[in-house]
């Protein structure tokens, strides 16, 4: 193992000394290898290390889930902001929220998806101004005068909406007015192709056309953001896909009918990124069978692998990643959990639907279909995103706007309810800032980002801007790791995240991840790293094991080999922290000490920052307010990996 703790300003320029000193003390002392040694490590065809390289360099950094006030939701809890100020937003700008306030993010994103709801998208503007083609009807009407009395009425109307749409109970003549085949919504989704052409700026900024496909089982969450490869030309012979009837449908399997549909008739190339399985109540990752009884079958498990290549593990309304009753070994499963209900609270959660739920459970689920059907249908990369509903992809602990204009900034947002039924009830408080999507992608255009989500070789943050790498191969040494151009190697000898490991030399024992992490310039030191593996094992149960890899601070795990806690340097009452603690980079090659060549397994890394400060702990301190009582005042925030898949060779 190899734990570095070295600042990513030493360059060319440094002297011998510095560098020595930044050095690890094993690679300090190890003695000059033999010229034999020296000419079999190094790989590259030319002398310089960097000519002929065609792999990414760097993570593009981006928001797939935005929504702005075209959404139903987010147009009637206040949201003002059109598309066009969402870009000015993600691309650097400063703009005045639907509150008033001017915000501004810290660095600009590199590429951003507008996601509104393909349902019912613009009614929010035609109810809040009365317009006559709501206003004859009884929810419309009662919607429009709570909106104009303004206060808790009218969050109370939009919680209403919410409700009744989730439950399928919205009065049909009015919806079709903002459905496909209406020469308005036709008109909308113009604008908005429109708008994404404007801003998309191959090379600088990329803006992708895209919606959310907003599925609803009586309030369960089945959500997912459709995403487009493709400009205007293509993605203007279609509409979006609903989920309501008759244009549209509430199955997976119909939506992926629709994008398949789209690229042969388009000649366009699009995908689904399903989101929030911890609102769904146990039916976003099936085992045996749909939320409708009908059987997972090949077509099924065939069509979710191709069209669902990554999903949402974090964002606002929660950490998906693991959950501690179904990782109870797992320190640190229970972070940012939201586990009391479905979307709108009107059935509460049991226990037996989180494996249903949970991005760690859905890929052990998918081991146990594929060892029946013959294909994994959860092979899928790990992304963060917002979900946002203010057209702010504002994701950082000190600069979080919450999920709609009702949760922007204020004294009083962490006192307030965000939802709250008979079954059950969250705060505002429990809302999550983040997160983030980062993609290894070679070009900050459309098709090279695009092309890289398809691969997965992507990976989320709970919101820092935290550069995480990881390869998978048989035969990665210390050697590679302490190369300062490791990706190098790593292409060379092996796969990056989300791929699949080579076929296994007849000379390997197990194979060996070669993984590395810096800090966000502007963030908090790391932590440790982790290597969470699952597995099938000979009886067919899947298993799961959480190992720490590297980590700061050269602590010393204990008889039970659970590392000691980095520390927390958090001042509450003053909202900061020290990067005292913890390292500016971490680095490590691990190979598997329980690795058995008949299993299927799944490895990604978790990577810990160092305590810092929750929003909530920023709100207290600038205006002055108490925190309610069980708010955490500190978070480690994280970053999670895409897998790298192991598949047993057929004999």
């Amino acid at each position: 193992m190899r734990t570095y703790e070295k600042f990513l300003t030493l360059s060319g320029a440094a002297s011998v000394a510095a560098l020595m000193v930044a050095m690890p003390l094993a690679a300090q002392d190890a003695g000059t290898p033999a010229k034999e040694e020296i000419l079999k490590a190094y790989t590259n065809k030319t002398y310089s290390p960097y000519a002929g390289r065609n792999f990414p360099e760097k993570p593009l950094w981006g928001d797939s889930h935005l929504h702005t006030m075209l959404s139903m939701d987010a147009g009637m809890f206040g949201n003002r902001l059109p598309p066009r100020e969402a870009y000015k937003f993600a691309l650097g700008q400063e703009v005045i929220s639907s509150t008033g306030q001017p915000v501004r993010l810290s660095r600009p994103l590199d590429w951003l998806v507008v996601a509104d709801h393909s349902d019912g998208m613009g009614m929010a503007g035609d109810i809040i101004s009365g317009a006559p083609v709501v206003q004859q009807y009884e929810q419309g009407a009662r919607w429009s005068a709570a909106v104009a009395e303004g206060g808790e009425a009218a969050v109370a109307a939009t919680l209403d909406l919410i409700t009744t749409f989730s439950q399928g109970a919205m009065e049909p003549a009015m919806l079709a007015n903002y459905m496909p085949g209406t020469k308005n919504y036709k008109n909308l989704w113009e604008k908005v192709i429109a708008d994404a052409e404007e801003f998309n700026d191959p090379g600088t900024f990329t803006a992708f056309i895209g919606f959310e496909w907003t599925s609803l089982i009586k309030g369960n969450n089945m959500h997912r953001v459709v995403m487009m490869r493709d400009g205007a030309v293509r993605t203007s012979q279609v509409v979006p896909y609903t989920m309501t009837a008759p244009q549209g449908s509430p199955n997976p399997r119909d939506l992926w009918k629709y994008l398949a549909n789209y690229e042969e008739n388009t000649g366009g190339e699009i995908l689904a990124i399903a989101h929030n399985g911890n609102l769904s109540n146990g039916i976003m990752f099936p085992l045996e069978a749909q939320y409708d009884g009908t059987k997972l079958d090949e077509s099924y498990v065939t069509q979710r692998a191709k069209w669902e290549p990554v999903y949402e593990a974090t964002q606002i309304k929660g950490d998906g990643e693991a959950h501690p009753l179904l990782s109870p070994d797992d320190e640190f499963a229970d972070f940012e959990t939201w586990d009391a209900g479905n979307l709108d609270l009107s059935e509460a959660k049991t226990d037996d639907m989180l494996a249903g739920e949970y991005a760690r459970s859905g890929l052990k689920r998918g081991l146990e279909i594929e060892a029946k059907l013959g294909i994994n249908p959860y092979k899928f990369g790990l992304i963060g995103a917002t979900d946002s509903h203010t057209s702010l992809a504002s994701i950082e602990e000190n600069n979080f706007y919450g999920k709609h204009p009702g949760t922007e900034p204020s004294p009083e947002r962490m006192t307030r309810f965000f939802t709250k039924t008979d079954k059950a009830q969250i705060m505002d408080w429990q809302l999550v800032a983040g997160g983030i999507a980062a993609v290894w992608a070679n070009e900050n255009t459309r098709a090279s980002i695009f092309d890289a989500v398809l691969r997965k070789e992507v990976y989320g943050t709970t919101g820092p801007r935290m550069r995480v790498r990881m390869f998978g191969g048989w035969d990665f040494t210390d050697n590679d790791i302490n190369n300062r151009t490791p990706a190098t190697i790593g292409y060379a000898k092996g796969v990056p995240m989300g791929g699949d490991l080579r076929t296994m030399p007849d000379d390997a024992k197990a194979p060996s991840f070669m993984v590395y992490a810096l800090r966000d310039p502007i963030g908090a030191n790391l932590d440790r790293l982790q290597m969470v593996k699952g597995w099938l094992d000979a009886n067919g149960v899947t298993q799961e094991r959480v190992y720490d890899i590297a980590w700061s601070d050269n602590r010393e795990p204990d008889a039970n080999g659970k590392l000691p806690a980095v520390g927390n340097t958090v001042d509450v009452a003053n909202a900061n922290w020290l990067n005292t603690i913890g390292a500016s980079e971490l680095a490590t090659v691990w190979s598997d000490p329980e690795f058995d060549a008949d299993q299927k397994a799944f490895y990604y890394v978790r990577v810990l920052e160092i305590p810092t400060p929750r929003w909530t702990t920023y709100d207290a301190f600038r205006y002055g307010v108490e925190i309610p009582e069980g708010t955490p005042t500190s978070i480690q925030e994280r970053a999670y990996t895409s897998p790298i898949w192991y598949t047993p060779t057929a004999s």
